[in-house]
């Protein structure tokens, strides 16, 4: 069932999106090589609790494999779903997906971005931009009267154009008082097709793209997702609103554009 939300719910939501933004720019302080991916999730927690809000992943899932921390960190050919760890650690030219979910006052947000480690190839960096730029082309037709397709499409045609791969198995959802609630957000797909957009629908966009092909798989631990050929793959996501006209963003990227900014000015990559 596809809730829509009133403008009182959708101000919540945009205050647990926001701390969600306010908590990837906190982690990307600490990006760095040589850093555990448990020390990244530490530093999120501590910073979701300060400010009143709860972890939403952390315990979320099956009994007995509910996912074991506050953030999913993937590195390189993980997809999405990592589980952070001391003996995990950030190392140079590497990529870092951080996805973030928070629960405040009744509400969801959830959105990730993934961070360059250091020095990177180019082809990396080109792998980054376009995931980050397909994202926006999604969030271009999450307008009322346009269906879930015209999302989907947008965001395969511009990573296919690139060659890289649209990962099929995995997609974003719609969110509010759940993290995962109806209609499901594919990645790929036909325009025109699919649930019909409306005013106050709220989804997490999240394109899920690869170097090489769509196919991965989930490994032992239940959660981590990878790529099937060991390519490296790219996760970014925003929380927004079905408009008339143009889509709502509830979430941002500006607190980690200032960080990261503020840190290359200094002579730190991350």
């Amino acid at each position: 069932m596809i809730f829509l939300k009133s403008e009182s719910e959708i101000d919540k939501m945009r205050e647990s999106a926001q701390l969600v933004s306010r908590t990837l720019a906190e982690v990307a302080k600490h990006i760095e090589p040589g850093v555990s991916t448990a020390k990244l999730d530490r530093i999120a927690e501590d910073f979701i609790q300060k400010h009143n809000g709860t972890p939403a992943f952390k315990g979320y899932g099956p009994k007995g494999n509910e996912f074991p921390a506050t953030l999913c960190i993937s590195l390189n050919d993980e997809v999405v779903h990592g589980i952070p760890s001391e003996s995990r650690t950030l190392s140079e030219g590497d990529i870092v997906s951080i996805d973030c979910g928070v629960e405040k006052d009744g509400f969801f947000g959830d959105h990730a971005y993934t961070f360059a480690v250091g020095e990177c190839e180019e082809e990396t960096l080109k792998l980054l931009r376009t995931t980050l730029e397909s994202l926006y082309k999604g969030i271009e037709q999450a307008i009322h009267g346009n269906k879930i397709g015209d999302i989907s499409n947008a965001v395969q045609l511009h990573c296919e154009e690139q060659g890289y791969g649209v990962v099929r198995d995995l997609v974003g959802h719609g969110l509010g008082k759940s993290l995962h609630e109806d209609p499901s957000v594919p990645n790929f797909g036909k325009a025109g097709r699919g649930e019909r957009l409306r005013s106050g629908m709220t989804l997490a966009i999240e394109p899920m793209v690869t170097l090489g092909n769509w196919k991965v798989q989930t490994q032992e631990d239940g959660w981590t997702v990878k790529t099937a050929d060991g390519s490296i793959a790219a996760h970014y996501e925003h929380d927004i609103v079905v408009r008339e006209g143009k889509a709502e963003i509830l979430s941002t990227f500006d607190y980690i554009r200032e960080i990261t900014k503020n840190r290359i000015a200094a002579g730190i990559h991350g």
